[in-house]
């Protein structure tokens, strides 16, 4: 790794955010008759039409632009983005009844799901303390808020600690299997990290840094894995590992059997998830003024199996998942992986100073920018071969949004000028 190295790759970065990937989502997605965002495109970066707004779409949407224009991208167009999400949101997700947002409208606004999806809500906390951080309107932490208070009442398992997922509307619990009402997961504790951490800078309420050490607490000691110190995605309510199954309204449909168990469903973990939960624990640290070496061990356990197991040496890039002890299971290559394991392992280096990241890091970024980025159009693939042949080719759905693909550029670029002014 070189000074001149670093350079180049900041500035492959830096013109792919800014002359692709943000001019795709600025050009495209907002509703300017409806309100709120666009989601779906397809291969050509044309509205494919699907009739809906989902939570998970609109909230990721409101952060990446919000996010971006922190950032300090988008000349003030970032910002009023934002905004106009975070009108939608409020005025046609929120629940004026039973508090918390809808999982789903139509284009126009009308509830199409009025569950409560804990992953949402998460997303929710998210969006809108990094929208009052960035453009100081204040509607952004008061919603922030109320869900955060929403999840203390009605979301916590007083009796095991930790939260359940899957809600009706009036935050009931829902049944068992399939609904997803006696499972909790690793995925919605991580989000719950990331957006409590967010709540925190933004409010610096002595509550909301409590349940932050809470959650992070739970994640490192229930929901890695003991020995390995990898994600376990299911647990049952007492925390013991759960069989990983398809829930009824999100969640895997893409790579399930068809009675909606996962193969490998107890011995499975993604490199990109491990990647993701390390550096976002580093960037809670930061905010809430802790040593990296508090939690040393674990940021070590999680980089490590993903450098070691999940990255593709000979084709480039990172493997979807594989079992605990390292035998890889799917060798594709997802957009949301590479995604993660570029601000991972940049942050790997940065603090463990083990040159096998930045070699890591040095293959996926060549791969994402050389084989998964779409460039006469601007967007990521959103999963390929193992070579590096596109197998799915829509732009954007529900899932496959600009929060990954955005933020990924956006903290690369920050790390790498870290690393570019130590050296």
């Amino acid at each position: 790794m070189t000074n001149e190295t670093l350079q180049q790759y900041r500035q492959e970065m830096h013109d792919h955010l800014t002359n692709e990937l943000l001019p795709f989502w600025m050009q495209r997605a907002v509703d300017r008759g409806n309100g709120g965002f666009i989601t779906h495109f397809d291969q050509h970066g044309n509205d494919s039409g699907e009739d809906e707004k989902s939570l998970i779409a609109q909230t990721r949407s409101i952060y990446t632009y919000a996010s971006a224009h922190r950032a300090g991208y988008g000349n003030g167009e970032l910002a009023d983005m934002a905004r106009h999400g975070v009108d939608y949101l409020i005025t046609n997700m929120w629940d004026q009844e039973y508090g918390g947002f809808y999982w789903m409208t139509n284009r126009k606004g009308e509830v199409l799901i009025d569950q409560k999806i804990v992953y949402g809500q998460s997303f929710a906390i998210y969006c809108l303390s990094e929208y009052t951080l960035a453009t100081g309107d204040t509607r952004g932490v008061e919603y922030a808020r109320k869900v955060f208070d929403l999840l203390q009442k009605y979301v916590v398992d007083t009796c095991y600690g930790g939260y359940f997922e899957m809600f009706h509307r009036d935050w009931t619990l829902k049944g068992p299997g399939a609904a997803g009402g006696d499972r909790k997961t690793l995925d919605a504790h991580m989000h719950l990290m990331e957006a409590f951490t967010t709540l925190y800078e933004c409010t610096q309420e002595p509550i909301h840094r409590r349940k932050l050490l809470e959650v992070i607490e739970l994640l490192v000691t229930k929901i890695m894995h003991p020995a390995y110190g990898t994600g376990v995605p299911q647990f049952w309510a007492n925390w013991q590992v759960a069989p990983q199954i398809k829930f009824d309204v999100i969640w895997g449909w893409d790579r399930f059997t068809e009675d909606g168990v996962k193969r490998e469903a107890e011995d499975n973990t993604s490199y990109g998830h491990n990647a993701e939960f390390a550096w976002l624990l580093i960037h809670a640290l930061d905010v809430l003024q802790i040593p990296y070496d508090t939690y040393r061990d674990q940021l070590q356990k999680s980089f490590s199996h993903a450098v070691d197991y999940g990255v593709d040496w000979e084709q480039g890039g990172v493997f979807v998942e594989g079992s605990h002890s390292g035998a890889v299971y799917d060798r594709e290559k997802e957009f949301w992986q590479q995604a993660e394991v570029l601000i991972g392992f940049l942050d790997a280096y940065r603090i463990l100073g083990d040159e096998k990241y930045w070699n890591a890091y040095a293959n996926v970024h060549r791969f994402v920018l050389d084989k998964m980025v779409n460039h006469p159009i601007g967007e990521w693939w959103p999963l390929m071969t193992r070579q590096g042949v596109p197998i799915w080719t829509h732009m954007s759905h529900s899932w496959k949004i600009n929060y990954h693909t955005v933020r990924a550029v956006v903290q690369s670029i920050r790390r790498l000028d870290k690393l570019i002014d130590k050296e």
